[in-house]
């Protein structure tokens, strides 16, 4: 019965762990969805020698009222669980993750200086929505409200994507939570970092990925604007550049990291 409620069903979205090399890395995907979101990259970097794993966070990838049940701090217990599983068999371990996922990786980072990298895509440090709407959220996470999206124009990732076909307004409230606890420690992120952003996504507000890049104390800091994108940056039309941008830059900081 719940299953019905993801969109794309049959699609792999539960948690995963793909043994690869002696470095890993840590993938996370977005509010609403599932391991989905991620997996390709996943198997991507995984065949590129990478051992990669990645947690279905709590209250998803069942059914979407479960989203109204959780706080943001269960999604970074679940996060900080699966990096210290790879920090336990890998050298060295990145964290990356999409929209939600990408700012659950900042505040990880934030928290673990011994983080190699941090990949993020899309991160969702501010939405592109008005303070009317966001009033209007909060107000109506009291009751547990679900709200069904404006549907946007067509995009590859939309058959490779899956997760609930609607927006638990509580677990909306809970990113804005985790916005306003992880701004403040981007200063405290000095590892190498990443950051993908679709020209044409419409969910996060376009000055997110530039305020991360001003604020972070990395000194390799790097921007990447996809001009075809959506939201799903990693699953969308320009993903083969994503993936490939995304492995080059790995193998650049962590070869420079240890001395090759």
């Amino acid at each position: 019965m719940a299953k019905k409620q993801l969109v794309n069903p049959h699609l792999e979205g539960g948690p995963f762990y793909f043994q690869g090399g002696p470095d890993g890395v840590l993938l996370v995907h977005g509010l609403t969805a599932t391991t989905a979101e991620v997996r390709p990259l996943a198997l991507y970097l995984r065949d590129a020698g990478y051992t990669v794993a990645g947690p279905l966070l709590p209250g998803h990838g069942t059914q979407s009222s479960d989203l109204n049940r959780v706080k943001w701090q269960d999604w970074a217990r679940s996060v900080e669980e699966t990096y210290a599983l790879l920090r336990s068999r890998c050298r060295r371990v990145a964290v990356g993750g999409e929209s939600t996922g990408a700012v659950l990786t900042l505040y990880l980072a934030a928290q673990r200086p011994e983080v190699a990298a941090v990949l993020s895509y899309a991160p969702a440090l501010k939405l592109a929505l008005s303070r009317p709407l966001v009033a209007a959220g909060y107000a109506l996470s009291v009751f547990g409200y679900e709200m069904k999206p404006k549907p946007g124009p067509p995009a590859e990732s939309d058959a490779l994507w899956q997760g609930y076909d609607t927006r638990p307004t509580r677990g909306a409230r809970e990113l804005l939570r985790l916005q306003r606890v992880t701004r403040p420690l981007l200063p405290k992120i000095t590892q190498p970092i990443l950051i993908f952003q679709g020209k044409l996504d419409r969910t996060v507000d376009p000055a997110a990925p530039q305020e991360i890049y001003d604020k972070v104390g990395s000194k390799v800091k790097e921007l990447r604007w996809l001009e075809r994108s959506t939201h799903c940056v990693a699953l969308d039309c320009e993903r083969r550049q994503l993936f490939e941008e995304t492995h080059r830059f790995l193998e650049r900081v962590l070869n420079k990291e240890s001395g090759a």
